[in-house]
């Protein structure tokens, strides 16, 4: 049986970064696209990034059930597409979602066997720091993200994995061992 690992935590915390490293160090896993109501960043592409969909397309394919789970997040929606998922499941192979903590509390619910993780920071202000460094959000988004930031980190202790992204090395270390555990478990 495939496993699915759920990978969340606050805007900026460095999931991505994390999830491109785990990729590397754990080639059988793939990750899902999730799809998107946000504008492509530069440097994006649609199908590959994000599912990029309008706001019109995103709430059509909620309406038919098409998604795993979804989030509205700081004024957009992000979901998983059911068919990304289950593709991937059904070939045996273990999938990686990089989603929001709303979309990672609905993945509990229909899928209890998943393996979730909370990427968290090692503060606010190393939060704060990492959003303003990456350029792609204004200072009114920054203000907003901040906000979600400080209950989504509440939210850490409903996770049965945690990982402090403080030293990016301790901490992929410490996610590809969660995932080779429980990769092994299974196997």
């Amino acid at each position: 049986m495939a496993r699915v690992f759920v990978i969340t935590g606050p805007s900026g915390v460095g999931k991505g970064t994390l999830i491109r490293a785990l990729l590397e160090r754990v080639p059988e896993l793939e990750l899902s696209v999730s799809a998107t109501t946000r504008r492509p960043r530069p440097g994006e592409r649609d199908g590959v990034s994000y599912h990029f969909l309008s706001p019109e397309q995103f709430a059509a394919r909620v309406a038919a059930g098409e998604f795993v789970e979804w989030a509205q997040y700081s004024g957009n929606r992000y979901g998983t597409l059911r068919s990304e998922l289950e593709s991937r499941l059904a070939a045996g192979v273990p999938v990686v979602l990089e989603i929001e903590v709303q979309g990672a509390r609905q993945v509990r619910e229909t899928m209890p066997e998943a393996v979730q993780v909370f990427i968290a920071p090692p503060s606010v202000q190393a939060l704060r720091e990492r959003l303003e460094g990456r350029g792609t959000d204004t200072a009114d988004q920054i203000r907003a993200r901040l906000l979600t930031a400080e209950a989504e980190m509440a939210a850490q202790r409903e996770f049965a994995h945690v990982v402090v992204n403080d030293r990016l090395e301790q901490a992929l270390e410490e996610l590809v061992g969660i995932v080779q555990t429980e990769l092994s478990a299974v196997g």
